[in-house]
This record gives C-alpha cells, structure tokens and sequence, in this order.
C-alpha cells in the first residue's frame, strides 16, 4: 500500500526511541540558534550558549572560552561553575591544553579519561577543587576563523558519549560563533555612535570659544570667562575619552584583573584622603564601620576607582554639612545553612543623606551616559562612572545596586569575594 509519505522502519523499539531523542534534541537546538541570533548581549548570549550545552549534551557543566584578539591567549568568558573572578585568574596554555589544541585545529575533541590525557590542563580542577572525568571541546569558527572554544563537561550518571554529541555541540558551536559576532559588532557600532553624540556638545563649545576670542573687541574679563569655559570643555573632553576606553575594554573583555589579598578597611581610608578636599568644601563628613583587618581578594585599583566613584558621587549629591556613612559586612551566598567560609562576600555600603533619587531616574540608573535633569545644576560628569563601576563589580562576580528615597538619601552598596584563609597542613605522629 502507497501512502505518499515516507515513514521510518526500524528493528525494534529502542532505536525507535533513540530516533524519536534525536528529533527532539534537534528540534531544541533550531529553538535555541533562533534564541542566540535574536540575542545582542554579549553578557546574555555566553550564559545562554552555557546553558545550552549542557542542556543538549546531558553533561554537569560547561565553559566557553574565547581567543584573545590582541594577545591570543585563550580566556573564559563563561562558565556555569565559575566566578567572573576565578574565569579572571585562570589563562588556558595554548600548547598544552585541550581547548588550545582544539583552537589551534580546529578539530573537535573527545576525551573519555580526562585525568590520564596528556593534553589536560588541570589548573580549573585544582583552583575549584574539581574532578572532570571526560569533556568534549569543539571550536567555534567564525569568517573560517576560530574565534573560541566551547566545552561540555562530566556526562552525567555514567551515560558514555555519542556520535550526536559531538554533532549537536559542533552545531550549537557554530551557530554561537556566529551569535558572538554579532553581538560584538553590535556593541562596538553602538558604543562608537553613543560616543560621537556625547564628544559634540564640548567640541561645539570649544568651537564656538575660539570662534568668540578671535573678535579683536572682546572685553578682557570675557576673555577670561571664555579661557576658563575652554578649560573645563577640555577637562570634560579628558574624561569622556578615559571612560570611554574604560568601559570599551570591560565591555569587549579586554581588561584583565589583578586580584590579589589586601584589607579593604585601609583602602577605604585611603579613598577617603583623596576625597576629603572635596567633602570639605560642602562640609561633608564621613564616618566609616569596618573590620579593618578584614581580606578581601579582588583587583585592588580597579576597587579603588569604584569606592571614588561612589565617594565623589555621594559629596556632590549631597546636602551642605551632610553626612556619608561606610560600612563593611559579611554577608552570605544564599540562604544555605551549609554554607561554607568561601562562599562569604564582604558588602560595602555608602549612605548619604542627600537629595535623594526620583522614581523615573531610578529606572535608568545604570544605563549609559544618563544624568538626572533634576541634578544638572548640582554636579557634572560623563555618565558613565556608575556603568563602569558596576561592570567592575560584576566583573569580579559580585553585584552592585542600590535604594533611595526623594529628599532623604541614597544608599550604594556592592559585594566582593573574601580572601579564603589559607591551608593549614597539620603533620601526625
């Protein structure tokens, strides 16, 4: 009998079942490449590649690694069971590693016993106190050029690996090279365009200065306005551009931490001696709560320019003689009662009591080169110090946020990974 419709034949029922798996685990990944193409976050889109792979490998953990473009060293840019800190410390040997010599390649990679393999880079398990006993590495090509390397890692419950493993994540790879690229074009047109609109209101002031000093009639006294007008457009042009190479690196992913061990109660305190030129002019006094002998492990300049951020921000907005209150507490990740000495984060708080934050100026908060209208006659700046001091924060895997209340006060906190107190090797007998 005809039907006019082809239909499968198989032997017996668990091949039926094992096509029927495929269809469907083919079927997901069309789901989810329509997912990344529609993804333009560079941030996002990784976490989503992560969280497909693990999902259309059956495997406990993934990582994305992505080729330094100036350095070629390959660095993580996302993992479902590391910190942005840990990512940070961590660069992949391009001779000597299984990801290196997939990017090298070009040539996926199946490793069954990953501890007995030559080629395995054991600086992951050794810094997370981590086993992988196999993982599966295929690059990501895009323009016939490898631009990273995507690992599914640990196949869950003793389940051995396929043919279609390696075929799903090669094509998952492929359609996340893709992604990736947009999503870089996208954020490097956009970022350039938001730059060229915020350099022309000095460039127009500059030029419309030189244009009046040029009048032979010009009065002295306005001359001096005018030189003064012209310094600060000058000063303004200096800090637009150092933010803007700021936040273009953290954003691309070319600024590297330098974490080390340090107390933060002293770097507060240095922050402060900076600042209190500045807090002394409005009558601004600090009054700082900290364990000044507690760690904290984390890139201490880059800290430091987020502590004057806030420090800064928080005279300017404030009321004449007012008051900003630090503090430094423990807090813990989750609401586990298991939970363990590295899974504390220090919380920095800085409370004003200033003028407060309008309802509509909190919804734009962090968002590139905002300024409340509201304040436009209290302070100036970039916009751009609390976007690159929260990238900064998150960089380092903590949070940063705030709360406010019209005519009372603001207060901005953000969290840091403790230093982890060190082994103690205790000898027996």
């Amino acid at each position: 009998m005809t039907t006019g419709q082809s239909t499968p034949i198989f032997s017996n029922e668990a091949a039926f079942t094992n096509y029927l798996r495929l269809m469907a685990r083919y079927e997901r990944l069309m789901e989810i490449s329509q997912q990344l193409n529609s993804t333009l976050d560079l941030g996002t889109l990784l976490n989503k590649i992560i969280r497909a792979a693990t999902e259309l490998t059956d495997t406990e953990t993934a990582s994305i690694m992505l080729v330094d473009v100036a350095t070629g060293e390959l660095r993580f840019e996302a993992s479902s069971q590391m910190s942005r800190g840990a990512m940070d410390a961590i660069i992949v040997p391009k001779d000597g590693s299984i990801a290196g010599w997939v990017a090298q390649t070009g040539v996926p990679m199946l490793v069954e016993d990953a501890q007995s393999h030559p080629l395995f880079f054991k600086g992951v398990d050794d810094t997370l106190a981590f086993r992988t006993r196999n993982l599966l590495a295929v690059p990501m090509v895009a323009h016939n050029k490898v631009i990273g390397v995507v690992q599914a890692i640990n196949k869950r419950d003793g389940i051995a690996w396929t043919d279609d493993d390696m075929n799903t994540l090669s094509a998952l790879a492929a359609q996340a090279a893709i992604a990736i690229e947009n999503a870089r074009l996208f954020q490097q047109s956009d970022f350039i365009s938001e730059m060229v609109h915020e350099l022309r209101t000095p460039l127009a002031a500059l030029k419309a200065s030189t244009s009046l000093l040029l009048r032979p009639d010009l009065p002295e006294p306005r001359r001096k306005d005018i030189v003064t007008t012209m310094q600060g457009e000058t000063d303004r042009l200096a800090r637009l551009t150092t933010d803007f190479l700021d936040l273009a690196r953290l954003e691309s992913g070319r600024t590297r931490l330098e974490s080390s061990t340090y107390k933060i109660g002293k770097l507060i305190h240095e922050c402060l001696d900076i600042v209190r030129p500045q807090a002394n002019e409005r009558g601004v006094t600090f009054v700082v709560t900290c364990d000044e002998v507690l760690e904290i492990f984390s890139d201490r300049n880059k800290i430091k320019q987020v502590l004057l951020n806030l420090m800064t921000n928080a005279i300017k907005y404030n009321k004449e003689r007012g008051q900003v209150f630090a503090t430094v507490t423990l807090v813990e990740e989750g609401d586990s009662k298991e939970t363990t000495e590295r899974e504390k984060l220090a919380r920095i708080e800085l409370r004003d009591t200033g003028l407060g934050i309008s309802e509509e100026d909190k919804k734009h908060m962090f968002e590139k080169f905002h300024r409340s209208a509201a304040h436009t006659n209290v302070a100036q700046g970039t916009g751009l110090g609390l976007v690159i001091a929260k990238r900064i924060v998150e960089a380092h895997g903590g949070e940063m946020g705030f709360d406010s209340t019209l005519g009372v006060g603001t207060v901005f906190y953000f969290t840091l990974p403790i230093a982890r107190p060190p082994a103690v090797e205790i000898s027996v007998g």
